[in-house]
């Protein structure tokens, strides 16, 4: 594993950043949480990419809070292009 950056989905919407901390913090130090609010998925990051791929192996395809983990690591957002700037005038 490269970054030390987790995506982590299928949560169940009532997951809120400290349970998510909780969660992987037996795995590790955990550095960053981030949960998106009304998205099923957050994002851990952990001390190194060592832990982060420890937490992964020991963590996706578990059951929490009623749901089956899905751990992967975070990939770089992508650029978003402009609506508005792609219909130029000529």
């Amino acid at each position: 594993m490269q970054g030390s950056k987790l995506y982590v989905g299928n949560l169940t919407y009532s997951v809120d950043n400290e349970q998510l901390k909780e969660l992987f913090a037996s795995h590790g130090e955990v550095k960053q949480v981030n949960v998106i609010e009304g998205k099923g998925f957050g994002f851990v990051e952990m001390s190194s990419p060592e832990e982060a791929e420890k937490a992964k192996e020991a963590l996706n395809g578990t059951e929490f809070s009623g749901r089956t983990l899905r751990i992967d690591e975070a990939r770089p957002p992508r650029e978003r292009s402009d609506s508005r700037r792609s219909y130029q005038r000529y």
